[in-house]
């Protein structure tokens, strides 16, 4: 007679092969779409068991302590403010943020989102992220500080706050603490329509609207500098 399979351990072992799946390169349309749907059965069937097992999906992307894999395109979760999350998961599992088309990277988590079965799985999980410790940031993008100060207090600092530390408020994101390559990527990405365009995307209609404000890479990158040092109390 076969040996009986323990099932915790079996769905721990398809959830981490299908995470894999999901945060490898592109594959052909139907096979992508196919690994996107098994993964968000899996982070459903794993959300049964509480935050701590939904983790285990996430992890195999944003890092085991939630620290980001820039090589899978996956920013540091740890560092962010658990409202702000907790709105973002509900926007990708309400196709808010992820559907337009060209953002491939959006599109693999709104998957693994709409696979949470419900609000109190969202919370579980982002309440289990809000245990991890903070990881301290690391340089990626070459930019001037000083350069760059001036326009976040002009442009980003209204809403974003003195030291880039968000203010729930005005709905307004921490900037401080998230990874430097992911503030430049998602600020083109809401100049470039991926963000911001669904007409229930309120806050991030605001942030379409500044998109253009910063008028070139270096300005970007410069500003994006400047959060990092706040960040890091290297200014």
């Amino acid at each position: 007679m076969p040996q009986e399979i323990n099932p915790g351990l079996w769905l721990a072992f398809v959830v981490t092969l299908l995470s894999l799946a999901a945060c490898g390169g592109d594959a052909p349309g139907d096979s992508k779409a196919g690994a996107n749907q098994q993964q968000a059965a899996a982070v459903a069937a794993a959300a049964s068991r509480g935050g701590a097992a939904i983790w285990e999906s996430c992890a195999s992307c944003h890092g085991d302590q939630g620290q980001g894999l820039q090589s899978l395109n996956a920013p540091s979760l740890v560092n962010q403010d658990a409202w702000y999350l907790k709105r973002q998961l509900l926007n990708f599992k309400a196709g808010i943020r992820g559907a337009a088309d060209g953002d491939a990277q959006g599109a693999r988590m709104m998957a693994v989102a709409q696979g949470l079965p419900d609000e109190a799985a969202i919370d579980a999980v982002v309440d289990y992220i809000d245990t991890l410790p903070d990881v301290p940031p690391v340089t990626t993008v070459e930019g001037e500080p000083a350069k760059g100060r001036d326009y976040y207090d002009m442009v980003c600092g209204a809403c974003h706050g003195p030291g880039a530390r968000g203010n729930v408020l005005l709905n307004a994101p921490r900037l401080a603490g998230i990874d430097d390559w992911y503030l430049v990527a998602q600020y083109r990405n809401f100049g470039r329509g991926y963000r911001g365009s669904h007409s229930d995307d309120k806050y991030g209609k605001q942030m379409q609207m500044m998109s253009g404000v910063l008028p070139d890479d270096t300005v970007i990158n410069n500003v994006v500098a400047y959060i990092q040092a706040r960040a890091t109390g290297v200014e």
